[in-house]
């Protein structure tokens, strides 16, 4: 997905999101619901391997 940041304020797209049809909202809704929970559980998932974050065992890295 290509994904292009425009320069908009989150008053503006609250003014754009008042414009929408229910259903159009509803879905608009559920999608970032869907962003903010996968961005949850990568950050859970993230901090669960802290363990294995070892420099000393850090073998992919090493330079030749």
């Amino acid at each position: 997905m290509l994904q292009t940041k425009i320069p908009i304020s989150v008053e503006e797209v609250r003014q754009l999101a008042f414009q929408l049809s229910q259903q159009d909202l509803l879905s608009l809704l559920t999608d970032i619901q869907e962003r903010l929970y996968t961005s949850e559980l990568m950050a859970i998932a993230e901090s669960s391997f802290q363990e294995w974050n070892d420099p000393e065992e850090d073998i992919y890295n090493v330079e030749s």
